[in-house]
């Protein structure tokens, strides 16, 4: 298993882990959390990661990279400002 990205977030890990799995691709997800240290290796490392089969790297890797494109900014909805503006 190739790590492919490091999700900010739980939402956004379970996201892309159901985006891959709709094309056929397994993915391991992995938080960093641990209860014992009260969430310090997430602080150091960050949330956690997600991994997928050498093989499927590449094409695992194209459609994080257009999912990430996809939203305006390339921005996902949980990041950068949470002002509700209007």
């Amino acid at each position: 298993m190739r790590n492919l990205v490091n999700p900010d977030n739980a939402a956004e890990a379970h996201a892309l882990q159901s985006l891959l799995k709709e094309h056929g691709i397994h993915a391991e997800v992995e938080s960093f959390h641990d209860t014992a240290y009260d969430g310090l290796f997430q602080a150091q490392y960050g949330w956690g990661v997600i991994r997928v089969a050498g093989t499927d790297f590449k094409e695992a890797r194209q459609i994080v990279e257009d999912w990430k494109g996809s939203s305006p900014g390339g921005e996902v909805p949980w990041d950068g400002d949470t002002d509700s503006k209007g």
